[in-house]
């Protein structure tokens, strides 16, 4: 308890999960707080002066199902491990925290949701002007802006953060405005310019942020060094994943405030029955695809030609229907590359991962064949653009078998990789072989048909004999336990065949440990390569999505224009029209504004004609349109619209 006390002074405000033996532990108040979070058992612990604490446990192989439970009721997790083997431990084990786990600082899958980003936010305040900062760890996302009130409320919601840090001084302040938000408060000195200016410098070891274009967003900076300190304050410490920070462009986007996003049901549903415009537009087929279609939506864009470039790639999959069913079937095959990437950095990378990103980069190479030859030239282009990854491949081909998991099942590398471990592995196979001849020996021997050899981690190989052969064992057996129906026993032979198979593989199991984590390091020197690759698939995938709800969808190309006006002809309600019974039509309608001739519409008519519906339609016309969709109208004009209000 005194070693549970010292680890818990340390974070005081997280839970704190403490290993022994098989099982994570919690006392006390956060006992407490276990047990109804996750339904439970709170006992008391019986021993001395420490009979009085409140105990809640679960097993420790039942991580992954409680640990997001915990993070999504808002708390802050600290899991504290056995960092020694309780066997060559004198007194008693050492422990430490290896992973402190909050709402904004998540790898594990199941706290995670592969389609959507999980962002931790800072926000300094200073007077009239806010600097706020986002960081998604597990792709290694990491961006800033200054702003005014409206900008920073407008980025919260489009960011959408699980987690906002701030200073002591201005909790009250950040708490009243994000109501609902998980809150975390960090000490006013570390909201401070020369500090997080040297704190950016240091961990991106550059001389000055110009190169970043960010060197004088002041109060933006100040945002971005206080995360930096919150990863070290919570045990996050290789972030090789983090490669550059950028500034949030907020002029190239389509303003969007919180009501707009919140009233269109953009990316989150207003209820649980409705149907959201990304739910109806979103046919990635790659979780990074899916992210960023998120951030698509979120970001209409004011620039023709960005929009049109996008549009481009849409019509070419759309006019060759051979490339786009190939590129359908290779995106299909392909990871989550950026999260992958973002666990071998913080070598947490799993060797069924690595298996899964070695497949992913062979159907990216096929991705590139296929638009080199497709006759297209945007096609050629991205296909040129996208960083080589056969070296990549090689390194992961050469070490690790095809059917590696978990490390622990000592399958993991290569037969012909390493020549003591391939040693090992044929002692550890042929010992498993003798026991085999030994059985069968034994049988001859003594008579016992029934006689078989077997394995528990108390007495380790034994034999067992049913009672109905107890008088034919051997004198020079030694009896180890008796069971209702059998006897067991331990032979010199036995024994010793024993310690040879079980050095074996307890080396086995090191060795392949060791050139396991080697190989995550030879794989962070590629983390750009593969973050450029994810990237690059992601917007494939975002393209790709936009022609298969054009054709499945009956969508138009609109015109994207400068001039100051809409024209949408014979323009539909995407999401009513999808959510209507298969039987009943969508009817068409017409809409003409510009700034001459008719700035204003005043539509009438009686309770649920469809007023609202016809309003929201041309919103939703036009945000598919500047995020590079086809639309559903026969045809439409579209002058760039640079806010939405609802």
């Amino acid at each position: 308890m005194r070693q549970y006390n010292e680890i818990k002074i340390k974070h005081p405000d997280a839970m704190l999960l403490f290993r022994v033996g098989d099982f994570y532990e919690t006392f006390g108040e956060d006992a407490i707080l276990a047990s109804k979070i996750l339904g439970i058992v709170l006992t008391k612990r019986a021993n001395g002066a420490a009979s009085h604490v409140e105990l809640a446990g679960f097993p420790h192989h039942s991580l992954e199902t409680y640990l997001p439970k915990l993070v999504n009721a808002g708390c802050r997790v600290a899991v504290c491990d056995q960092l020694e083997d309780p066997k060559k431990a004198k007194g008693i084990v050492k422990r430490g925290i290896t992973e402190l786990v909050t709402p904004g600082l998540s790898l594990n899958d199941t706290v995670l949701d592969a389609k959507k980003n999980n962002f931790l936010a800072s926000i300094y305040v200073s007077k009239n002007k806010y600097g706020i900062a986002f960081l998604d760890i597990s792709t290694g996302e990491f961006s800033l802006a200054n702003c005014d009130y409206d900008q920073l409320e407008k980025l919260v919601n489009i960011y959408d953060p699980s987690e906002l840090l701030c200073s002591k001084d201005d909790k009250n302040l950040i708490s009243e405005k994000f109501k609902g938000k998980n809150i975390f408060s960090l000490d006013n000195w570390v909201f401070k310019m020369g500090y997080s200016y040297d704190k950016l410098i240091s961990f991106f070891n550059v001389k000055n942020l110009k190169g970043y274009g960010i060197e004088d967003d002041k109060e933006g900076i100040v945002a971005a060094g206080a995360i930096l300190f919150y990863l070290e304050l919570t045990e996050h410490n290789d972030l090789s994943n983090i490669t550059s920070l950028s500034r949030i462009e907020d002029d190239q986007f389509m303003w969007l405030d919180k009501f707009t996003v919140k009233n269109l049901e953009l990316i989150f549903p207003s209820s649980r029955d409705s149907v959201t415009l990304k739910s109806v537009v979103d046919k990635t087929l790659t979780p990074m695809g899916s992210r960023l279609m998120s951030r698509w939506i979120l970001n209409p864009l004011l620039d023709i030609k960005q929009i049109e470039y996008r549009q481009e790639f849409v019509s070419s999959f759309i006019s060759d229907e051979n490339v786009r069913d190939y590129i359908i079937e290779s995106m299909s095959e392909i990871s989550d590359i950026e999260r992958i990437t973002s666990k071998i950095a913080l070598n947490r990378a799993t060797p069924r991962e690595i298996i899964y990103l070695k497949n992913s980069l062979l159907s990216v190479e096929d991705l590139k064949l296929q638009l080199k030859n497709s006759g297209f030239n945007n096609f050629k282009l991205w296909a040129n653009d996208v960083p080589k990854s056969k070296e990549v491949i090689k390194k992961i081909d050469e070490s690790l078998n095809d059917e590696a998991s978990l490390l622990s099942s000592g399958k993991v590398i290569k037969t012909g990789y390493n020549k003591e471990l391939d040693k090992l592995r044929s002692i550890s196979d042929g010992g498993k072989n003798i026991l085999l001849k030994i059985q069968n020996e034994e049988i001859e021997k003594t008579g016992i048909s029934s006689l078989k050899i077997a394995y528990n981690k108390v007495f380790g190989y034994y034999l067992e004999v049913t009672n109905a052969h107890k008088d034919k064992v051997p004198s020079s057996w030694i009896r180890k336990q008796t069971l209702v129906n059998a006897e067991r026993y331990i032979t010199e032979e036995l024994k010793e065949y024993e310690e040879t198979i079980l050095n074996a593989d307890e080396k086995i199991l090191v060795i392949e440990r060791e050139l396991y984590l080697n190989l995550l390091e030879d794989l962070s020197n590629d983390i750009s390569t593969l973050q450029e690759i994810s990237r690059s698939v992601a917007f494939l995938d975002c393209v790709l999505s936009f022609s298969t709800l054009a054709i499945s969808s009956n969508l138009n190309k609109p015109i994207i224009s400068e001039e100051k006006k809409i024209e949408i002809r014979k323009g539909r309600h995407l999401i009513i029209e999808k959510t209507l019974p298969p039987d009943e039509l969508y009817i068409p309608n017409d809409i003409f504004l510009d700034n001459s001739t008719q700035q204003i519409i005043i539509i009438t008519g009686p309770n649920m004609s469809g007023k609202s519906a016809i309003i929201r339609q041309v919103a939703l016309i036009v945000i598919l349109a500047q995020i590079g969709s086809y639309v559903p109208a026969e045809s439409s004009n579209i002058g760039i619209v640079d806010k939405i209000f609802t």
